[in-house]
């Protein structure tokens, strides 16, 4: 940094016994020293007093400092230990913050309130709250790393821990702010904006805040260090050294450890190989990458990667994260970004390889073929599935290799050919990553009339949740689940959720396909009544439902999306707590509940 240009200047002449360079240096390096110990205890009264006794520290050993280019580093061990004192003290007893959490004030040279401008007031409030509820030694590690620039290795040396250690506590840190962000509404990708935020609110100046910035290369700590913070215990951690996840010098083994979570579903043996990336492929193999950052009952993201003839290269054909949906098409070099989500082109049900039992079983009846998946019981939060399907082999069927849950979602991540040319093929609402919607039509003679909003991907589901009110006649219905209806930030097209929503309650179901029209007709059978839905599969949303029961009551729902939402703030005010509104069954049976009610 710049400042510290400046501070070997003022130290080598402090060290020469001139007394106007130390005060100098001292009035210098406050606010940054403020700022630092602010970051970690969040308590202002505290801060300023830890600042104060460390500045004292300063002046009484300031002889001791060696090397006048170590000198920010070695005030920041001053205060760093002043403050684990006061952890140390106050460890059997919940640290309270002083301040107003939803207004900071931190100790700075410079006009609070113009720090405060930089940001939206109510981001502003949300993130200094979350950060309010972390572990002191999190604020600890994540200030290192995010706004001190320190490598792990020195954090490994301020902390007392190897550089290993460091990086999972950066780890578990990094996760506990982020499940405290998404319990407050906020999407996984709003993570490095709110320690840019938090880094910003914090300066010691105008100057400073301004040149506050995080990357992700900044946040990633590696696999190693996402598999032990998730493992959490001395024990799991030699299972995963035994596995050889772990190795001399930190060289990770893509192999899960053996302490996996469950046991295949249809593996006779009742244990789960365990397999390298060392063993070798035929040609044309192809792996499924499955990652649920929740649980196995939530959102999925996909990943197809394949080999080549020789099984020596492989590359991504497709991978759908929690921001879009990608197509790569090796021939052309080109990578295409998709409204729709993928979908099986013999036109049969994705499957899942943590799917239940009854949903397996009911599918493959609906289907009369059996599948070719291998399936595991068991999940948890960010649990990573990989399966490999072998082109050679008489089965075709997807055999797990590896299966664990992972700490470090970069792990899923990929990174394309840097010269590969990118065409964004998404419509408005779908670059938006969200959209309104309206419902017209008629159920028994009855005026149809809805509106909702529903997110595309899964960034977007944290401040955009997806809610519905559909009004017949009179009656208004309000629903927040969207069982039997596309739910693409879940991680399946449209002709798949709402597919398996109706396995999940054994109810038969058709599909056809027009390839001219682009549309998909998925009939639905429940008993004495019978679901036509009409789904656009380029943008992977549902146009039309047609409904009818064996005593002649019919209906029909057109959906339309917005493109354009600018002007539709008014008209589409959620309908939560609005008196007289009655909110409908979990299930498909809401579908049955309008036609048979009205």
């Amino acid at each position: 940094m710049d400042e510290d240009k400046d501070y070997i200047e003022l130290v080598e002449q402090a060290r020469l016994g001139n007394r106007e360079s130390l005060n100098t240096l001292a009035e210098l390096v406050r606010g940054r020293l403020c700022a630092y110990v602010y970051r970690i205890v969040l308590q202002e009264q505290l801060a300023n007093d830890i600042v104060q006794e460390s500045m004292l520290e300063m002046f009484k050993v300031f002889d001791k400092l060696e090397r006048a280019d170590r000198f920010w580093p070695w005030l920041r061990g001053i205060a760093f230990n002043k403050i684990h004192e006061h952890h140390r003290q106050e460890k059997n007893r919940r640290t309270v913050l002083t301040s107003q959490p939803g207004n900071p004030q931190h100790p700075a040279p410079e006009d609070k309130a113009g720090l405060a401008k930089m940001v939206a007031e109510e981001l502003t409030h949300a993130v200094i709250n979350t950060m309010g509820e972390l572990k002191p030694e999190y604020r600890k590690v994540l200030n290192m790393r995010c706004y001190e620039g320190m490598e792990y290795s020195e954090i490994a040396d301020m902390m007392g821990c190897s550089e290993l250690g460091a990086r999972v506590l950066f780890c578990r840190a990094k996760r506990a702010l982020q499940r405290q962000l998404s319990r407050k509404g906020f999407g996984r990708g709003f993570l490095l904006t709110a320690l840019v935020i938090f880094g910003k609110i914090t300066a010691p100046n105008k100057a400073a805040a301004a040149g506050v910035s995080i990357t992700a290369t900044t946040c990633e700590a590696g696999l190693a260090a996402g598999l032990l913070a998730m493992a959490g215990s001395k024990a799991a951690v030699l299972s995963l050294t035994a596995a050889g996840v772990i190795t001399v010098g930190g060289v990770v083994a893509i192999s899960g450890p053996d302490a996996i979570t469950g046991t295949p579903k249809n593996n006779p043996a009742g244990s789960l190989p365990v397999t390298s990336r060392a063993v070798p492929l035929q040609g044309g193999a192809e792996e499924c990458w499955y990652y649920y950052p929740e649980d196995v009952d939530g959102p999925v993201m996909l990943r197809l990667v394949k080999w080549d003839s020789q099984g020596e290269e492989s590359y991504c054909k497709w991978w759908q994260d929690d921001r879009a949906n990608y197509y790569f098409e090796k021939s052309k070099n080109t990578i295409y970004i998709n409204n729709y989500r993928m979908w099986e082109s013999d036109l049969s049900v994705r499957r899942l390889p943590a799917d239940g039992v009854n949903l397996i079983d009911f599918i493959s009846m609906v289907e009369g073929k059996t599948d070719e998946m291998e399936y595991i019981t068991g999940g948890g939060e960010g649990l990573l599935i990989v399966a490999r399907r072998g082109a050679e082999e008489k089965s075709q069927q997807l055999r797990i290799i590896q299966h664990y849950n992972v700490l470090d979602e970069e792990y899923f991540r990929y990174k394309w050919p840097p010269e590969a040319r990118v065409v964004d093929k998404r419509d408005l609402m779908h670059k938006r990553g969200w959209t309104y919607f309206r419902i017209t039509g008629q159920i028994n003679g009855k005026a149809v009339r809805g509106i909702g909003r529903i997110p595309f991907v899964y960034t977007a589901g944290g401040r955009n949740r997806p809610w519905m009110e559909v009004k017949v006649g009179e009656n208004s219905v309000s629903r927040a689940c969207f069982a039997g209806l596309c739910r693409p930030w879940m991680g399946l097209h449209a002709i798949d959720t709402i597919r398996r929503d109706a396995a999940k309650e054994r109810i038969w179901f058709e599909t056809k396909y027009n390839k001219s029209t682009g549309r998909a007709e998925v009939v639905l059978k429940p008993a004495d009544a019978e679901f036509v839905y009409t789904i656009d599969m380029e943008k992977d949303v549902i146009d039309k439902i047609t409904l009818s029961t064996s005593d002649g009551r019919k209906g029909e729902l057109n959906f339309s999306y917005l493109q354009e939402i600018d002007e539709a703030d008014n008209e589409f005010a959620q309908p939560a707590g609005k008196a007289g509104m009655r909110v409908s069954s979990e299930g498909i049976s809401w579908l049955l509940e309008l036609i048979r009610d009205n």
